[in-house]
């Protein structure tokens, strides 16, 4: 198990499940019933964790990793960081 530094939001947990040899895959689940599914709980690819390198990545989908991010960037619903205009970054 790793140290994850999110905490899950209200209604979501998180799931850690071997993806490579060294390269857990993160998913977070969403505990709301929704109807298409039967009621059944809905899980999206929060990001991926080398434990070798003890590094984060961006999720391309659930089958690819992306690139290498700064845990800081993130956010507790995923691991991509989003693209902000310069104006942008002012405001938040």
């Amino acid at each position: 198990m790793i140290e994850f530094p999110h905490k899950a939001p209200k209604g979501y947990s998180y799931e850690f499940i071997s993806f490579k040899s060294q390269v857990m895959a993160i998913w977070i689940v969403n505990h709301y019933q929704f109807v298409y599914n039967g009621g059944g709980t809905t899980r999206s690819i929060w990001g991926f964790y080398n434990s070798k390198t003890k590094e984060y990545f961006a999720p391309i989908n659930s089958k690819t990793i992306g690139k290498c991010v700064n845990i800081v960037d993130t956010t507790p619903y995923s691991a991509m960081v989003s693209k902000k205009t310069i104006l942008e970054s002012f405001f938040v």
